[in-house]
């Protein structure tokens, strides 16, 4: 018994440490290899393609074969430094790879065309500026607007969260025909946004002939031009891009309303609450981690907004309605600009990924004072 003891006390904890200290330097040293092999090879052609360089390659293609070469060493290094633990992780190894190649490689190839001189109306060519085109960016007022008007878009995200919240505490009550009006309400998120541009911006809302137009008149409105205005223009987008979108946030908070217990519905009228004050202090409260994801992914969709402003003003009047989406967009359709609008997009996607992590920490931390 002694001896069995002595036999299991000695087995290691970690089946790793079986694997001979030889194999693990083969593995680590493969690695090292191919790890140093490809960022030679990475820096050695943007160097050359930067023209800070002589030595370099016509094309991308020794990249792609010495990320293959890399993404074999690295499976090897796993199962030979880890044993079975490696094999079972080799499982994971090609979504590891397809996301390395489809998200972390373009978008560094991404940051390195904003750092370039590149409009395909040019017959230079595409040609290393450095940050000339971050500070054109800085000194664009058109882009500034565009980041003006995404505040704007943001913040009326508030605005549709309480007509959401007011239609799902609609839909959720006991009224006649319900499963009639939320099928009705839904009809809007089932439309495409270039769809409902067409059919409610480009006929109802149309200056001529459309019926809203006719109406606005007949209400008094001499001049109904919904996008010819500034400010008109950019309440006109924000009513469509709501009518699309409402429906979303509607559903989300109907699904958390009929998740509430009745249970505590029932003891705050027992004890003699108010509609009012079952709301404010029961349902609200209650509805506030629903409400927070609801609102969160809304933003996160408004962030996106371009296709409503393509299709109806083109950005117009004077890029008074453009989002940063549509202005990009517009920079490399309309001026052929791809360095420059690369920048643009690398700058946003910065932005996007700094405010929603703010976002996302500030929500979790109302949500538990809250609660």
């Amino acid at each position: 018994m002694a001896e069995q003891t002595s036999t299991a006390n000695a087995w290691p904890a970690n089946p790793a440490d079986l694997i001979p200290a030889s194999r693990k330097r083969l593995g680590w040293g493969l690695l090292a290899i191919a790890t140093l092999g490809l960022l030679g090879i990475i820096i050695v052609q943007v160097l050359y393609k930067t023209e800070m360089s002589t030595v370099g390659f016509d094309t991308w293609r020794p990249v792609v074969y010495a990320y293959i070469l890399w993404g074999i060493a690295l499976g090897a290094w796993q199962v030979l430094t880890r044993g079975e633990d490696g094999q079972r992780a080799l499982f994971l190894l090609p979504a590891l790879l397809f996301t390395i190649a489809m998200v972390i490689f373009p978008t560094l190839f991404g940051f390195y065309i904003a750092l370039t001189d590149w409009n395909l109306s040019s017959f230079t060519g595409r040609r290393f500026n450095g940050l000339d085109n971050f500070w054109q960016m800085l000194a664009d007022p058109y882009y500034r607007n565009a980041l003006f008007n995404m505040v704007l878009y943001v913040l009326a995200v508030l605005v549709e969260y309480v007509i959401a919240f007011g239609l799902a505490l609609l839909l959720n009550a006991q009224i006649k025909a319900r499963k009639f009006f939320r099928v009705v309400f839904l009809l809007p998120l089932m439309l495409s946004p270039v769809a409902v541009s067409w059919m409610v911006g480009k006929s109802l809302m149309e200056y001529r002939f459309g019926p809203a137009a006719t109406l606005a008149r007949h209400l008094g409105w001499d001049n109904p031009a919904f996008f010819s205005d500034p400010i008109t223009a950019r309440i006109s987008i924000m009513m469509l891009d709501a009518w699309t979108f409402i429906p979303f946030m509607m559903i989300m908070l109907l699904a958390g309303l009929q998740a509430m217990s009745r249970e505590v519905l029932e003891a705050a009228r027992v004890d003699g609450a108010t509609a009012w004050q079952t709301f404010w202090q029961v349902t609200f409260p209650l509805m506030l981690p629903v409400s927070v994801t609801a609102v969160i992914l809304r933003i996160i969709f408004k962030l996106k907004l371009a296709d409503i402003i393509i299709t109806l003003t083109s950005g117009g009047p004077g890029g008074a309605t453009d989002s940063v989406s549509s202005f990009i967009y517009r920079e490399y359709r309309d001026r052929s600009n791809v360095g420059y609008g690369t920048m643009l997009a690398m700058a946003y996607l910065i932005i996007i990924v700094v405010f929603v992590t703010w976002l996302l920490k500030v929500a979790s931390r109302f949500v538990r004072n809250v609660n």
